[in-house]
C-alpha cells in the first residue's frame, strides 16, 4: 500500500477538525488553527469562556434561534475568537498567518481576523453567515474553500452539520 501525505491545506484542516472535537457547543463543532510558515501558532474551538459552565452542562441558549443570527444570544466564544485570544495570551502575532477553520466565519469573527491581520482563511464547512466574503475582499484576505472532504472521514459527521445542510445517517 502506497502512503500518501495529505497536502498542507488538508493537513491543517484535519487538525482543525480534531481541535473541534473539544467543542462544548450542542449545535456546531468548530475548530480553528492559526498557522504561519507551516508552524501552528494557536488553536481554538467554540465553547463557554474558560472556567464557566458550558452548553453541555446548562443547555443551549439558542435552541429556537436561526443559525447565523443574534449571535449575542450565546454563551459560547467562537473558535476563531479563541484562537486569536490564545495567541494574544502567549504573545504571538497572527499577522500574515493562515487560519484553517472547520466552518466559514461569522461577521464578528471576520472583523477580528481582519484586525489580527491574517493573510488567508481556509475552510471546509459553511456557517450560515456569508457577510465575511465582502469584508475579506475589502481587507485583501484570501479565502479558500475546500470541497473534497473525503480526507476528513475520521471526524464526526456533525462537525459540518448546519441547519441548512444536515448530515444524516444512511
Amino acid at each position: 500500500m502506497l502512503f500518501e501525505r495529505p497536502p498542507v491545506d488538508q493537513y491543517f484542516l484535519k487538525i482543525a477538525g480534531v481541535v473541534a472535537e473539544r467543542s462544548t457547543c450542542r449545535r456546531h463543532k468548530v475548530g480553528a488553527v492559526a498557522v504561519k510558515d507551516k508552524f501552528i501558532l494557536a488553536t481554538g474551538y467554540n465553547g463557554a469562556p474558560a472556567g464557566l459552565k458550558d452548553c453541555l452542562e446548562l443547555g443551549c441558549l439558542r435552541e429556537n434561534i436561526k443559525s447565523g443570527t443574534r449571535q449575542e444570544t450565546c454563551r459560547g466564544v467562537h473558535a476563531e475568537q479563541n484562537a486569536i485570544i490564545q495567541a494574544s495570551l502567549h504573545g504571538i502575532s497572527l499577522e500574515g498567518s493562515t487560519v484553517y477553520c472547520t466552518h466559514t466565519p461569522c461577521i464578528l469573527c471576520a472583523k477580528m481576523l481582519v484586525n489580527a491581520k491574517i493573510e488567508r482563511f481556509v475552510s471546509s464547512g459553511e456557517y450560515a453567515d456569508n457577510e465575511f466574503r465582502s469584508l475579506f475582499k475589502q481587507a485583501g484576505i484570501k479565502f479558500d474553500y475546500l470541497v473534497d472532504l473525503s480526507w476528513l472521514d475520521h471526524i464526526p459527521d456533525n462537525i459540518h452539520a448546519t441547519p441548512e445542510r444536515e448530515v444524516t445517517d444512511e
